[in-house]
């Protein structure tokens, strides 16, 4: 969890330069317009651009990663990620739905070799993996 908040930003406010700052605002920005193309288009993640933008805020903006965090609909889900890694159970569900369907569409349009198709299969099935995997609530301390 720790090398994953190293990566996308997250976990306390660092003083940047304006160049870098303005690069992660930018950055998060785009990050957000994909999560609302992902929320409009069912086969484009949601979840994870918008985890992004909160990280790219986080750099750059603590005012719009406090609203991204605090939002009404998807607040509680970036909570959830960041404070204990969990991904609730619909999303789980979700998120394998989306790649099969993406995993049918790449197949059946691009008609791939099977060489390509193995690898791609194995990247997708790895992805669903990892969020098959991660906790669906809390751990509860003893």
């Amino acid at each position: 969890m720790q090398a994953v908040e190293r990566i996308i930003g997250i976990g306390g406010h660092r003083a940047l330069s304006g160049f870098r700052q303005k690069g992660y605002l930018a950055l998060g920005f785009l990050m957000l317009a994909l999560g609302v193309i992902g929320a409009l288009l069912p086969l484009m993640p949601t979840t994870i651009f918008l985890i992004l933008a909160a990280g790219c805020f986080a750099r750059s903006s603590p005012r719009l990663e406090a609203w991204l965090m605090n939002h009404p609909r998807i607040g509680s889900s970036l909570r959830g990620w960041r404070e204990h890694g969990i991904v609730p159970r619909r999303a789980k569900y979700m998120a394998c739905l989306g790649m099969t369907a993406g995993y049918a569409m790449f197949w059946l349009g691009a008609k791939p070799g099977p060489a390509l198709a193995i690898v791609v299969a194995l990247a997708m099935a790895g992805c669903a993996a990892y969020v098959t995997t991660r906790p669906e609530h809390p751990k509860i301390a003893d």
